[in-house]
């Protein structure tokens, strides 16, 4: 691992430990005590694999996902509602929606709940 600001490397088995490296690294570099070094871990790269910025864009990905995840399930509700009040049964309602009879039951369910 690079330490550019002291211009130092050090090793460790398990990200989890890079943190409590650097910080120990740091401090016996410039003699200082422990407690003062802040370490903030910037990039992780394995070879040309950009750990950090991938991560960060899985986490973007699956934040988006579960946005459209909730008003997929928003959309499905209201729909549910509006075969509901037209006494479209619950079974065709899952058929419509692409889910089982059981999620299409919470589903109407929710909605009269919710009304």
């Amino acid at each position: 691992m690079s330490i550019p600001e002291i211009d130092g490397l050090t090793q460790t088995r398990r990200l989890s430990e890079a943190e409590s490296m650097a910080r120990e690294h740091i401090a016996v570099t410039l003699d200082v005590p422990l407690s003062t070094v802040e370490v903030t871990i910037r990039t992780i790269s394995v070879d040309d694999v950009a750990v950090s910025d991938e991560a960060a864009a899985i986490q973007r990905d699956r934040t988006e996902a579960a946005r459209l995840n909730e008003e997929a399930t928003a959309r499905a509700e209201r729909l549910a509602k509006a075969l509901v009040e037209h006494a479209v049964p619950i079974r065709d309602i899952g058929t419509v929606l692409r889910v089982s009879h059981q999620r299409a039951h919470q589903l109407a369910s929710h909605v009269a709940n919710a009304s």
